[in-house]
């Protein structure tokens, strides 16, 4: 494909310049198409870049990975921090990617608040799997995103499904209550449990159980078994209580451990139990469907969000706002209304 084609020629040279390390379009495109695992790094850290002059050529990228048709499953896998995600992920993705899966996992890493810096650890825990010549690994900064998901995690499935992969696994922060994030772009949502942690009712509580396709007490093995067992029994009685899902489905409760390959095989086949039948149906479609739609207004509201902030108007007045609720001289919402009152004037 040209370049030209693509866009406008006044922005050519701003798409053409930058790090010597700045790959063409074609070339990225070339290099996801044929599966280069290089090239489909580069392309992911091009779409997560917030520079203005990658954003042209990251949506020509994204477009073109769009038409390729694929035949994919998208797994969000969550769970406290402790819980045994990674262990899990890597003993799941190279067991799927021996039986000749291409498997994509995007490990999304917290960000601190603070000093906006993310440890970016998930390659070094998952090295057996980084070996895989059918596995991809990438671990992505979550930022601000809410859920502990990555700003661009979607369309990161979508070009890794570009690039041939065809189980998709996400693994959320699993940090805090607003893992509705994930479970939008995702056609399969499990969450990790750990026995003996003494929150199986507090867990219920925080709403992600009813978001869960289906839980798996993890580290269940050695003396935790028994526990893992009970903690099983546990969830099963919870989860009788909770409707049924739109399509029916009954949220299953396995136990298993990362060290064990057949308990975590029977994980997979549940899993692969419950797609299968979503795509019997056109409940698999409309799913796809609907995470589209959500994709949509998360752009929405993703582009006016930072329309607003850079409005040249809000950035001059929002000290004076924010001081201005600071001290209880106005409410939260009448300063907003005026600084969006600002930023239509622009």
């Amino acid at each position: 494909m040209d370049i030209e084609k693509h866009t406008d020629p006044a922005n050519i040279s701003k798409i053409r310049r930058g790090r010597k390390t700045e790959h063409s379009i074609d070339d990225l495109l070339k290099g996801i198409f044929n599966g280069d695992k290089t090239m489909l790094a580069k392309a992911i850290t091009l779409i997560e870049s917030t520079r203005k002059d990658d954003f042209e050529k990251a949506n020509i990228v994204l477009e073109e990975c769009l038409q390729r048709k694929t035949d994919s499953m998208r797994i969000g896998i969550t769970g406290v921090p402790g819980v045994g995600k990674s262990t899990f992920i890597e003993t799941l993705g190279k067991l799927l990617a021996q039986k000749g899966n291409k498997v994509a996992v995007l490990a999304i890493d917290p960000t601190s608040s603070r000093n906006k810096g993310s440890i970016l650890g998930d390659k070094t825990r998952m090295q057996g799997l980084v070996k895989e010549a059918n596995a991809f690994v990438r671990p992505s900064p979550s930022s601000k995103s809410l859920g502990g998901v990555a700003r661009k995690t979607r369309e990161s499935i979508i070009l890794c499904e570009a690039a041939g992969y065809n189980v998709i696994l996400v693994e959320t922060v699993g940090v805090g209550q607003s893992e509705v994030a994930v479970h939008g772009m995702v056609d399969f949502f499990l969450l990790l449990k750990i026995p003996g942690a003494g929150d199986e009712l507090q867990g219920i509580k925080r709403g992600i159980i009813e978001m869960a396709d289906a839980i798996a007490i993890n580290k269940a093995d050695g003396n935790n078994l028994e526990n893992a067992k009970a903690a099983a029994t546990e969830f099963k009685r919870a989860l009788a209580l909770y409707p049924p899902k739109e399509n029916d489905w009954k949220p299953k409760v396995l136990i298993c451990s990362a060290f064990d390959d057949n308990s975590v095989l029977s994980v997979w086949k549940t899993i692969e139990s419950y797609i299968g039948e979503a795509r019997r149906t056109s409940y698999f479609s409309q799913k796809r469907k609907e995470q589209n739609k959500n994709w949509l207004y998360e752009s929405i509201e993703g582009l006016l969000k930072t329309a607003f902030f850079n409005n040249q108007k809000v950035v001059e007045k929002m000290d004076f706002y924010t001081e201005k609720v600071i001290n209880q001289e106005i409410t939260p919402y009448r300063a907003a209304e005026k600084l969006i009152a600002l930023s239509k004037n622009t």
